[in-house]
């Protein structure tokens, strides 16, 4: 056994299908490597008999670690004792990957912990036993996890998924850029979430219709990203971003971000995730369009901006 490990995973994305996936609808992810997160295992000395953990969060004790770091406690917890191990370890966790902005943070986390307690312990890590383990502290995260965030946090194509069914990966070809901006404002998916099923209640076929909608939009969405064609993702990003806010998921400073991003010259733009809150995503043609955009949405407030190039000769 080794004495260190270290693992790593990237942010996650919602493309297209946010809200809608909770009627039915398909929605697509994509694992998102302007961010991410690295976790490294070290064995303690003998004389130290309590794990460890070293993060911007917390420092100390891992018994002691306070009640938001509950799932990641519990992941060290069964990773040890599924497989005997007694030292006491040390776990330093580095991110840069915003908590609650529906990047997937507490996912992300989870996969580099796993990677790296398996490269500690020089063993192989099959796909199916990550994805077990990371359902361990997403569950305790989350209650009851789709499961999306540890499928495109660890993997490497976008997903297209249906809630109930197997998730589909699919080749990512687009000679194009993504930017994504933080509002700085935490996600209010919760509430959001409540409030469309309020519409809903409120007259079910003009909200069914939309959010019908918003699925035909996704599947237009994966055949622009198999067909190498930006202009017509940007296209369907615009009108998924115009039926969200019809939805009240937007709000005053997203639409802000969004204007702003369209301006500056951005082929198409929307909010990403739960909404009201959170970030957004804005597609260039260029990097160098791309990186005008990005000093566009800071002078307007975001919080931060990444770019990701999306296709075969643009990964950055």
């Amino acid at each position: 056994m080794a004495n260190y490990g270290q693992g790593e995973s990237s942010g996650k994305i919602i493309l297209m299908g946010e809200h809608a996936v909770v009627y039915g609808e398909p929605a697509i992810a994509f694992p998102f490597y302007a961010t991410k997160v690295t976790a490294q295992f070290e064995t303690l000395a003998e004389d130290i008999i309590q794990d460890e953990l070293f993060s911007a969060y917390y420092v100390g004790k891992l018994i002691h670690a306070p009640q938001a770091l509950k799932n990641i406690k519990a992941l060290v917890t069964q990773l040890k004792q599924d497989h005997g191990i007694k030292e006491s370890i040390s776990l330093t966790i580095e991110s840069t990957i915003p908590a609650e902005r529906g990047m997937g943070s507490s996912a992300a986390v989870a996969v580099a912990i796993t990677r790296a307690f398996y490269d500690y312990l020089s063993l192989s890590l099959t796909h199916e036993t990550l994805l077990s383990y990371v359902q361990i502290s997403e569950k305790i995260a989350h209650g009851n996890p789709s499961g999306i965030d540890a499928a495109a946090t660890s993997s490497h194509n976008p997903i297209y998924f249906v809630k109930g069914q197997p998730f589909e990966y699919f080749t990512i070809n687009l000679d194009a850029f993504l930017i994504v901006a933080d509002t700085g404002i935490k996600g209010q998916t919760r509430e959001a979430v409540k409030d469309v099923a309020h519409l809903f209640e409120k007259n079910s076929h003009k909200t069914g219709q939309k959010i019908q909608q918003l699925g035909q939009l996704t599947q237009k969405a994966k055949q622009a990203i198999i067909q190498n064609n930006p202009e017509n993702l940007a296209q369907v990003m615009n009108l998924a971003q115009v039926t969200l806010r019809e939805l009240t998921i937007s709000n005053h400073f997203l639409d802000l971000l969004i204007e702003t991003a369209l301006n500056a010259g951005a082929l198409g733009a929307k909010l990403t995730g739960g909404g009201r809150g959170g970030c957004m995503l804005a597609l260039a043609k260029t990097k160098t369009e791309a990186q005008a955009i990005c000093t566009a949405l800071e002078d307007a407030g975001a919080v931060a901006t990444w770019i990701q190039g999306l296709g075969v000769h643009t990964h950055v």
